[in-house]
Parts: structure tokens; sequence; C-alpha cells
């Protein structure tokens, strides 16, 4: 009895500890209650849970951003950005101007900014990426960044492989970062394969069984390739056979990427140099070679470019911010695909608004998903916004894995974080938004294509749907904080 009595102590002890931290350490009321009620309801399971993947690093940052030393020249450097950016959006087209607080938002709390004279070509699923990458990398001259969520040892994996270890064997600086856990599949076959043949590859955030507690929770969603600070990809496909829609997948994957070229690119290197000096056993500093000045990039495009991109090493979730400031500034329509709908308050409730306002929303979500649980909790979410008058539609064809929006057809947003709490709290992720009627055009059309392969939910059938199905989808939204 004395020994129990003791564990009883002992664990109320560090049960009031871990609520204490909760409380400290989670910015959202909503999580920190579903980690409160978890820990406390659920002995021993729930204390675990938490410190597997509730710690919050935003808090702290997981890492330092800064590439250059030189306060004095940093501070010349961030005034050159400002100034470019003023001047960019002095000069910019109807787009750009009825989306300035946007763009201002992005450049003061992010210093992204707001760059001129790209061109870009939205690439619809695998099939249409990866010629554009497979031709993009074998020009390289000087550098190929690539960082990647999802890279398997497939078809398209190896093929990107050989033409990686060509470029290194001509002299061309070839680094690539992958996920540790996203990339599981690869760390003792084709990256060290890359490694053994002067491809410097390098996982983020190194899984340890020790550290799992650490690390596990806080994944690098970027997909990014940079080559010779001229040419960027980045989007929501993976380097996976699944992406490319031949007849022996089972499951037809619709995703969309994003070609920029031009000093859009920029910041993508930039993010990709953080990561790097981060991860990897060597630290890069910017130079003309990574970031090429303006005038030496081939001006072949007038689009305008911007780069929304948040983590753990950013003070504040930034993407969040800008789907929530495109969303405010829309008067006309709202055109949303996500695969994975998990919102916040906030972005519930921006959507609510903008439709009892009177512009049109649509979301084209997945009919068919690869999670059961997250689909579930997406779904409660469903009736509330119908209510409002959004308009909701389950594509049916396949998997959607897209995560783009258009709004007013002036801002085309695709990138890689979903709308959910992971990608905006806890994920490094990445979007490209492009201030231009003719690509938000391009982009609109795409999605109304795509409804053509969707069935819209009707509010009055939907509502009466059994309640077993109403009530597992109501139980996955409570957890749903923690997903």
């Amino acid at each position: 009895m004395n020994w129990l009595s003791i564990f009883e102590v002992v664990y109320t002890v560090v049960l009031i500890f871990v609520c204490f931290r909760i409380i400290l350490d989670t910015r959202s009321i909503t999580k920190s209650l579903a980690y409160l009620l978890f820990a406390i309801f659920v002995p021993f399971a729930g204390i675990i849970f938490y410190f597997l993947f509730g710690i919050n690093y935003r808090t702290r940052k997981m890492y330092s951003k800064k590439l250059v030393d030189d306060d004095e020249l940093s501070a010349r450097l961030n005034k050159q950005i400002y100034q470019y950016s003023r001047k960019t959006l002095d000069e910019s087209d109807a787009a750009v101007q009825s989306n300035k607080e946007l763009a201002f938002m992005l450049l003061k709390e992010t210093l992204s900014p707001l760059t001129a004279n790209n061109s870009v070509k939205i690439l619809v699923n695998g099939e249409n990426k990866f010629p554009e990458v497979l031709k993009a990398l074998k020009e390289a001259k000087n550098h190929i960044h690539l960082e990647y969520y999802i890279y398997e040892d497939d078809e398209i994996g190896r093929e990107i492989e050989q033409i990686l270890i060509q470029k290194a064997k001509e002299g061309v600086a070839v680094r690539f970062i992958y996920d540790d856990f996203g990339s599981r599949s690869i760390r003792r076959t084709l990256a060290r394969r890359l490694n053994e043949n002067g491809v410097k590859a390098f996982p983020f955030l190194r899984i340890y069984f020790i550290a799992l507690a650490n690390r596990l929770n806080y994944r690098n969603h970027r997909k990014i390739i940079v080559i010779d600070g001229k040419t960027a990809f980045v989007g929501g496909i993976n380097v996976d056979d699944r992406y490319i829609n031949k007849d022996k997948n089972k499951t037809f994957w619709r995703d969309t990427h994003l070609r920029i070229d031009g000093p859009g690119i920029q910041y993508l290197q930039y993010l990709f140099f953080c990561d790097w000096n981060f991860c990897a056993d060597e630290k890069l500093h910017p130079d003309q070679h990574f970031f090429p000045p303006e005038h030496a990039l081939p001006v072949n495009g007038k689009k305008i470019v911007q780069i929304a991109a948040s983590g753990p090493d950013s003070g504040a979730p930034a993407i969040l911010f800008s789907i929530l400031q495109a969303i405010g500034l829309a008067t006309k329509e709202i055109l949303i695909t996500t695969p994975y709908f998990i919102p916040g308050d906030g972005l519930l409730d921006a959507l609510t608004i903008a439709s009892l306002s009177g512009v049109k929303v649509k979301m084209l979500v997945p009919g068919i998903s690869d999670s059961i649980l997250v689909n579930a909790a997406a779904r409660s979410y469903y009736i509330d916004l119908m209510r409002r008058g959004v308009e909701i539609y389950l594509y049916n064809k396949g998997f959607v894995h897209a995560k783009t929006m258009v709004t007013d057809n002036n801002i085309a947003m695709i990138g890689t974080a979903n709308m959910d709490s992971r990608s905006f709290d806890l994920n490094f992720e990445v979007n490209a938004i492009v201030y231009d009627s003719e690509t938000a055009d391009e982009l609109r059309a795409i999605f109304y294509d795509d409804l053509k392969d969707a069935e819209k939910i009707d509010f009055h059938i939907w509502r009466k749907r059994p309640v077993y199905k109403q009530f597992f989808e109501k139980a996955a939204r409570l957890v749903s904080p923690l997903l």
C-alpha cells in the first residue's frame, strides 16, 4: 500500500506539471482543452500522447532563419526588399491593387517580397509535372536544390535519381532534403546511393526512437525544387508513381503543381537555405549564384508572384493568415480545393462570413479519401457551412490531393498546405500566390472542370443521413484538434 500511495502522489504531481505545461505551451484554446481532457481522463496514455504530439515549438522557434550575420547588411537588404515590393505594387494592375493588404501582410510578417516579371505554368497531375521537372533538371548548370516530404524509390524516383547523379558528375552542386518520416523508405536505399554518387542528401529532423517525442509531430511537408536560382517548382505533388495516373494505379490521383521562372523563386531558395542550414552538415551562404540579380534573369513573363510560408520556425501562421486575408478581400467568388479540411474557428468563420455577404463559396473535397478518421472529421463541418450557403462538392473520380484557392479571378494560390490545423501550426509548408487574372482564370477553369467528376452535396439529404454516421463524424471532430 505504501508503494501504491507513493506512486499515486508521483503520478498526481506529474499530471499537474503536464496540465500546467499544456496551459502555458498550447496557443489554441480548443487544442489546450483537448489535451487537458485527454491527459486527465486517459491515464498515462494521455500524458504520453501530449509529449509525442502536443509540444508547441512555435513559441520558441525550431531554428533561426537568419542567413546574414552582419546586422547592418541585413537591415539594408530588408530595406531593399521593401522598396522593391513597393515599386512592384505601384506598377501593378487591379489584381494586385485589390489585394494589396494581403501582399503587405506577408511582406511585413515574413519579409516575402512581391516580385514582378515572372512566368508561371500550372501543372495538372504528375503526368504533366514530371516531364517539366526532368527537362529542367537536365538543363541545370550550377546547382539543383530539392526538398520533398515524400520521395519514393520507384520508377519516377529512380529516373530523377539518375539525372541528379549525372548532374553531380558534371560538376553541378546537387542538394536534397527529404523528410525522415514521409520519405522513410529511402533512408537506406536511394538516399544512400545519392550520397555515394556525389549528391548531398540529408533528412529533415532525423527520427531517433529516443527523440521521437520531439520530432515526429513536426514534419517538412514542403515540395520545392530550385534550379540555378532561376527556375522553381512548388505544389502538392510528391515524387511518387501514384501521382502519375498510369493503368497500373488503382486510384486516380488529382493534384496541382506550379512552375515559376523569375525572381519569384528567390524566396523558395531562401526557404531551402534555412532548412538546409538546419539539417545538413554544411552551411550555405547567399551569393549571386544562388540569388542572381534581377537583370541577370531572363524576362519572359509579367506575372506577379509572392510566397507564403510558415512552420514551427515562424512566429505566426502566415499561411493561415494569407488564406484568411484573401477570403476577407474577396467580393465575388472563392474556389477552394483541399484534400483535408479541419478548419479552426477563424477559417470556419471567414468562410461563413464571406458566404453570408453574398460571395459565392465553392469547395471541392474528397469523396474518396486516404484517411477515414480525417475525412469523417472534415464531414462534420459541412452541414454548418452548407446551412450558410457554401457549396461543397465530393470528388469521385479518385483522390483529390490538390491544395489550391482562387478568389475573384485575381488570385491563384497553389501550394503544399492543407486546410487543417496540422498544416497551419505543425508542418513546414509553402504556398505560391500569383496575383494575375489570366492565371486565376486558368485555375478557375481547372476547378470547374474537376466539378464534372464531382457530386454536389444536397443539404437536405446530407442532414438526414443515418445517426450512426453523424455520430462517428462528430466523435472524430472531437479529436480533430489532435489530428
